[in-house]
């Protein structure tokens, strides 16, 4: 599922920000949050990740680095490199130590290049070390809900630390969420079913069944594992859902048609192409689109793909409550997002070409 699913949208969103590859970012004017640069001059950043009054963040090389969350381009060090062909995703774990998730890399349908689809471990000043071969792993976990490729297709998407020094996986392709040991041990937390959704006019305009893509994942204040979407084809706009997972949970099915059924429960729904959650405190989750128009709509040649980023506030009975749009207008698709202890929500853009982490004022 490399070319239906997040890899789909990362070559679609090339098509849709055309010969643009200069953000449109600037610190802000108008509306009620701006952008201050953290770190710029920066090739495709993707991923990031917080930790204390520091930044990680990933390139589109695959190098990956930390930085000081306040100031612009200070105290800047290299973690480390991984390879794959596309930023990883990153997060950094309470002792500081920080993991570099790869997704799948190389030409559909052929084997994927060494170090695709793997979770590394960072170590500054040394090579990266393997954790978990998460490809290796899929082909033996074959989606059961598969919609089309093959169901053992792997693209590891979204990484996220827990407390015990184990680490979520969210798998793009498997459309289902991992849990890895330190010693590459790893169980299916939970699957994701595809939803029925309504295809836009310019593709018939009928119900048809979409995967859930599984781009995303974060750990609430709450304990509890978040899940995000894509939406795969025919990617309409509104249909991405965020699920809310039990801690420890083994085997649980997100199935939009019983939402509010066992350890897997719908928490936020009208999303629209979810690349990645973050959490921040009080129950609060950073939501990140990579395109208000979805990552399949076409735009007029030239015209930057304008993305979004929410924060997501809690309601009640563990459900989604009101949500807020940051920095309205001015993300040309933002790829990752963090919130650290004191609150500061940054994002990286556009995710690819030339662009910046930027922290929301």
């Amino acid at each position: 599922m490399r070319v239906r699913t997040a890899r789909i949208a990362a070559v679609s969103a090339v098509a849709l920000l055309g010969t643009v590859l200069v953000a449109a970012q600037a610190e802000g004017t108008g509306g009620h949050s701006s952008l201050k640069p953290v770190v710029t001059g920066l090739n495709g950043p993707r991923g990031v990740a917080a930790n204390g009054s520091k930044i990680v963040y990933s390139l589109g090389d695959g190098s990956v680095y930390e930085a000081w969350a306040y100031g612009t381009n200070k105290g800047i060090k290299k973690l480390g490199t991984v390879p794959g062909g596309f930023p990883p995703a990153v997060d950094t774990d309470r002792w500081g130590t920080t993991y570099a998730l790869t997704g799948a890399g190389g030409e559909p349908g052929q084997p994927l290049p060494p170090g695709s689809a793997t979770l590394f471990k960072l170590r500054p000043g040394k090579s990266p070390v393997k954790v978990a071969d998460i490809a290796k792993y899929q082909l033996k976990d074959p989606d059961p809900y598969n919609l089309a490729d093959e169901p053992t297709e792997s693209n590891p998407f979204g990484v996220a630390t827990l407390r015990d020094g184990t680490v979520l996986v969210s798998d793009a392709a498997n459309n289902d969420l991992l849990r890895v040991w330190p010693n590459g041990k790893i169980k299916t937390v939970a699957r994701l079913k595809p939803r029925v959704v309504k295809a836009p006019a310019e593709f018939g305009g009928q119900l048809m069944p979409a995967e859930a893509v599984a781009t995303s994942v974060t750990v609430g204040s709450d304990g509890y594992y978040y899940v995000g979407e894509l939406r795969g084809f025919p990617a309409t706009a509104g249909t991405s859902e965020i699920w809310r997972i039990k801690p420890g949970s083994v085997n649980a099915v997100c199935d939009p048609l019983k939402p509010n059924k066992g350890s897997c429960q719908r928490y936020a729904d009208g999303y629209t192409s979810i690349v990645d959650l973050a959490a921040g405190p009080h129950g609060t989750i950073a939501v990140v689109e990579l395109a208000k128009a979805t990552w399949l709509a076409a735009e007029p040649p030239g015209t930057p793909a304008i993305g979004s980023l929410f924060l997501q506030y809690p309601g009640k009975h563990h459900k989604a409550g009101y949500k807020k749009e940051l920095a309205k207008g001015k993300l040309v698709l933002p790829a990752g997002a963090a919130i650290n202890r004191y609150g500061d929500v940054f994002v990286s853009s556009p995710l690819f070409g030339p662009g910046a982490i930027y922290r929301i004022k």
